[in-house]
């Protein structure tokens, strides 16, 4: 008698459960004594580099995300390879013919830190239509773990996230909603160079008042209102209401920009639409799905 074996088996990524006890004061407190350890330099352009501008960061941050995104990398390897390309401009000036190749070697380094299984040099070699050859981005590995010291972790805007929403009084379906709409602006904040100076528990708390605002959560309960949530989460990060509130200004221009330059490119290739009126959403709900 023959037996069939039927192997329905699917390969996934094994990820380990989130650590609920990890989200207490004292590491928050920690990454807060920590976050300005990992700050680049505000002034690198005017100090360090005489060829990088900030619309050449911009352009390959662009990249950088969309690469990230392709390859549905976790939320925290763009903001974390950006902190890497930034802090190395930070110390060593750079031709502008390799600054994409450092925008590789940083999402090489941050995924090797973030994913289960990292990306490839090969994969990323191929992302620019192999202008770099394997061989380049291991050398200028080595010579970004050497500037940084060898000290890659990083405290990001993402590892604020978590901590902050722990302690709002929302429902924890829409904890997951109001994480993801922060885990957009984080990524949008980390395309702009105006978001260097702010430390990333500014970013990640700017961006969770953002979200709370889009979403409307504010009717829920008083305490997500927006004055006094912005009260409450600068006393989480020692800031000042204002400063903060200021912040969540910026990235709520910040993705109002995105999205109108996302319509206008939208309009640009569909004729049709060119009569149609056109809302900008409060929400960013489908950031990720434009070109920004």
């Amino acid at each position: 008698m023959e037996h069939l074996l039927l192997c329905c088996e699917v390969e996934t990524i094994r990820r380990a459960y989130q650590d609920s006890n990890l989200l207490n004061d004292r590491v928050l407190q920690t990454m807060l004594k920590a976050e300005d350890n990992y700050l680049p330099a505000t002034n690198y352009f005017k100090c360090v580099q005489k060829e990088i501008v900030p619309c050449m960061r911009r352009i390959v941050a662009t990249w950088m995300l969309e690469v990230c995104e392709e390859q549905k990398c976790e939320e925290e390897v763009f903001p974390l390879a950006m902190n890497f390309l930034d802090r190395y401009l930070s110390v060593e000036p750079t031709k502008k013919t390799r600054l994409q190749l450092l925008g590789a070697t940083c999402m090489f380094l941050a995924s090797k830190m973030k994913e289960t299984i990292p990306l490839t040099a090969v994969k990323l070699c191929i992302y620019t239509d192999n202008s770099i050859r394997t061989g380049e981005l291991l050398q200028m590995e080595l010579l970004v773990l050497n500037k940084l010291k060898w000290d890659l972790a990083s405290v990001t805007p993402h590892d604020f996230i978590d901590h902050f929403l722990s302690k709002l009084p929302i429902h924890q379906d829409t904890k997951q909603i109001l994480c993801k709409h922060a885990q957009t602006f984080v990524a949008l904040c980390a395309t702009d160079v105006k978001f260097i100076a702010n430390p990333p528990s500014m970013i990640a708390a700017g961006s969770v008042a953002a979200a709370v605002q889009g979403l409307n959560l504010k009717s829920m309960d008083d305490a997500l209102s927006s004055q006094q949530l912005t009260d409450f989460l600068s006393q989480v990060i020692r800031s000042d209401p204002d400063c903060l509130r200021a912040c969540q200004e910026q990235i709520e221009s910040l993705l109002e920009t995105s999205l109108r330059q996302a319509q206008q490119h939208t309009v640009s290739i569909d004729t049709k639409s060119m009569d149609e009126e056109v809302d900008l959403s409060c929400t960013p709900t489908d950031v990720r799905d434009v070109n920004i």
